[in-house]
């Protein structure tokens, strides 16, 4: 299982060994590590109201003998159509998970390495572009051989790279975490 470094006409270069933490791992963590991610990307603001929230009077609807109806309290109760919810969702609930750092780590290396597996990760040399242009950028990703959606992770962002995929639907670009720019 070896990376494959590809030069900017698509063509490879050179092949590298992956690093020990890109290396398959027998332990699946990638499981914790996209559920954790989906779980705090909620925003857990939905709620629902309780008997005590529903704008309805508190006064008996009938009295309790002599009708032949089933004696009630409050029109608001949970069984009666309009009433609320006997346990209510609360928008207070919180639904962050947290991932160790180790945990996360091995996970983005098993995820990564299942992508090197399924031949869908190309590492490539070097990433310019002439102008600001999408065309250039989308002409220089479709001659290496990329289709459909592609992350750009650099180490250096290129200012003309950053902007020419400002409008590409199918492109992300990140830039690297310590740097300013």
């Amino acid at each position: 299982m070896d990376l494959k470094l590809i030069n900017d006409s698509g063509a490879a270069a050179t092949s590298r060994a992956p690093t020990r933490c890109s290396a398959a791992t027998t332990t699946r963590p990638d499981h914790q590590v996209v559920t954790a991610y989906q779980a705090n990307a909620r925003q857990g603001t939905r709620a629902q109201k309780a008997r005590g929230d529903i704008n309805k009077s508190h006064k008996k609807p009938w009295k309790q003998k002599g009708t032949g109806r089933a004696r009630a309290g409050q029109a608001n109760s949970p069984l009666w159509r309009g009433g609320g919810k006997i346990f209510p969702s609360s928008p207070d609930e919180n639904f962050t998970h947290k991932v160790n750092r180790k945990m996360y780590r091995a996970g983005m290396a098993s995820i990564l390495s299942q992508l090197v597996r399924e031949n869908r990760l190309a590492v490539v040399d070097g990433l310019a572009v002439d102008a600001p242009k999408t065309k250039l950028f989308a002409q220089k990703i479709r001659a290496m051989g990329l289709t459909g959606s592609v992350l750009v992770v650099t180490d250096k962002l290129d200012d003309n790279v950053f902007l020419a995929r400002a409008t590409c639907r199918t492109c992300w670009c990140s830039r690297p975490a310590r740097s300013t720019r």
